[in-house]
């Protein structure tokens, strides 16, 4: 099937839940569903990016609402793309994660022998915070973290704990068998199954994709890639291939992506959405070279760059509008006013009034009575 770069950036839009009366079905926890995962992070502008990301298909709903549909218990937290809020439903999918953690017994430390200790507290005493159990070592580096820490997020990595809600920006930890229901942790799949599911559970996302979106959503390397290339040729991922005209050709010939038949079968993706600004870790266009392929912005995150050397800001997000990525906003807060310390146009765009609506919307949510643009680029 051929399909025109348009065609497939408004399916991919559908499938993300800006353009169609469905994008908004189920509020922020249809919205988990149907994005397979939310990612999280640290940084905070106008809000978390988790929260944005609701924001940017929901409107102004209520920040309480957001976090509620995320740690009520109906999602937990794991590695996908990147540590992300995942649907519950999903926790048989990352067993081939789990015992690759486990076989490895390392990621970013060595595993203290002490190990079934934490395990033990957390059975006895759970839920637990770092808190609770003794987290990183104070005024060190982040990676400086303690024998108690590097325990609970190694257990964590494995499944013997998860985390399905939070107090503050602090995980709680308990015990998997407590807190994922049995009908989940009864699942048994194999490494092949798992990965088969998570691309299909990608690729619907994503509507279409290359193979590098599906490798980046799934971040499976070696093994597990190559079980990925195996759902996809042999169909058992129910992804179709589809030749995107503009795209670049696949490496070894043949067509250059695929598509979710479902998103096929529902045909053109018509519709309207607000202007909004995204978090620069939505799943829209967390992957940097899909979202220029898709909307022709090459966007990069400056907030490690140093403050000398940014081009658009800190923490600039992308405004999008019609369809479009037409602009980058670097924002900030002085109290009640919000601030745009740096507006950045695309080519093309001469008017401001579409991000200005954006800004006055986002301001509005956040709680802000003020608004003032300090530069336009």
């Amino acid at each position: 099937m051929d399909l025109t770069a348009d065609e497939a950036r408004r399916l991919i839009l559908r499938a993300q839940g800006f353009l169609g009366a469905g994008g908004r079905k189920g509020g922020p926890a249809g919205m988990l569903r149907r994005l397979g995962a939310v990612q999280l992070d640290t940084i905070s502008v106008l809000a978390r990016s988790h929260e944005l990301v609701a924001y940017a298909r929901l409107g102004a709903i209520g920040r309480p609402a957001v976090e509620r549909a995320y740690w009520s218990g109906s999602a937990f937290e794991y590695w996908c793309h990147a540590a992300c809020i995942l649907p519950i439903e999903h926790w048989p999918v990352y067993a081939f994660r789990r015992r690759a953690y486990r076989e490895r017994r390392f990621r970013w430390h060595e595993v203290p022998a002490t190990v079934g200790d934490i395990l033990d507290r957390v059975r006895r005493d759970g839920p637990l915070t770092t808190g609770d159990i003794g987290g990183a070592k104070k005024g060190g580096p982040w990676w400086d973290w303690s024998d108690a820490k590097i325990s609970i997020e190694f257990l964590l990595d494995v499944g013997d704990v998860v985390c399905v809600r939070r107090e503050g920006w602090r995980r709680v930890y308990d015990l998997a068998e407590r807190a994922i229901p049995a009908e989940f942790r009864e699942i048994d799949l194999t490494d092949e199954e798992c990965v088969t599911r998570l691309t299909t559970i990608a690729g619907r996302s994503l509507a279409v994709a290359t193979r590098a979106d599906l490798i980046d959503y799934t971040r499976v390397r070696d093994k597990h890639a190559a079980m990925l290339d195996d759902a996809l040729l042999s169909g058992a991922s129910g992804l179709l291939p589809v030749t995107v005209a503009g795209w670049p050709p696949a490496r070894r010939g043949g067509p250059n992506a695929w598509a979710d038949p479902e998103a096929l079968a529902l045909g053109e993706a018509r519709g309207r959405h607000r202007t909004t600004l995204l978090s620069p870790f939505d799943s829209l266009i967390w992957e940097r070279a899909r979202a220029e392929r898709v909307f022709g912005m090459a966007h990069r995150l400056e907030a490690y760059v140093p403050k000398e050397k940014r081009v658009h800001g800190y923490f600039a997000m992308p405004v999008l509008h019609g369809g479009k990525l037409i602009a980058r906003v670097d924002p900030g807060r002085e109290g009640t006013t919000l601030v745009a310390k740096r507006v950045t146009l695309e080519p093309g765009v001469k008017k401001l009034d579409a991000v200005e609506e954006a800004l006055r919307e986002a301001a509005t949510w956040v709680g802000c009575t003020g608004l003032r643009i300090e530069e336009i680029r």
